[in-house]
Parts: C-alpha cells; structure tokens; sequence
C-alpha cells in the first residue's frame, strides 16, 4: 500500500535496532522539569530557566568549587564576555558547560 510506504520515509533502520530501553524505562521525567530560579549575575538580579537536571549539575559543579551557583555562573557570564565579547543564548550556554562538564567527569550515560 502507498500509504504503508510513506511511513518508512527518512527512517534510517528499523525501530528495533535503537537501544534506549535503559533510558525509557528508568528515565525520570522529574529531571526534564523546567525550573525558573533567580540569580545574580555579577552583581546584578536575572532569572534563569532551565530544565531540573542542569541546575543539579550546576549544583555540583558549585559544590565541587565550593561557591553557590549564582557565583560560578558570574564566572561563566564573566568569561565569556572577556573571551568572546559575550553571548545572546545565555541559558543555551549554561546547558552547553553543563554537558561538557558532564562529558568530562564521565557522568554521561553509555548506550549499550
């Protein structure tokens, strides 16, 4: 059928071959949650939002530099403007420091 055939369109292999099992069935949807917290950015009060699992790393990455959060993200903010004159995606950076800090510590998840 024409219509049986469309389905498969862009698909790369079929569905049984993707391994996510481990991710689906243990995922905990809490994580994906966005949370608007409220920071200080160099002196200067701001209001962030990002998903739970990104200020849980952020929370250990404070802790791991004994600061608080909103400490280590003036660091971040502070950097980036004197490195490269700053960013328009602030939120889009953090999480971008949280999965390369992540992928450092080894903290990722490995598909089996």
């Amino acid at each position: 059928m024409v219509h049986e055939d469309r389905r498969d369109e862009g698909r790369v292999g079929p569905l049984k071959d993707v391994r996510i099992d481990l991710l689906v069935s243990e995922f905990d949807m809490g994580l994906a949650q966005p949370l608007s917290r409220s920071v200080r950015l160099n002196g200067f009060a701001t209001c962030l939002r990002l998903e739970q699992v990104y200020w849980d790393i952020l929370g250990d990455m404070a802790k791991v530099n004994r600061c608080s959060v909103s400490t280590l993200l003036s660091h971040v903010d502070r950097e980036v403007h004197l490195r490269h004159g700053g960013v328009k995606n602030f939120t889009g950076l953090v999480r971008v420091v949280c999965v390369v800090h992540s992928l450092k510590e080894g903290n990722c998840l490995a598909m089996a």
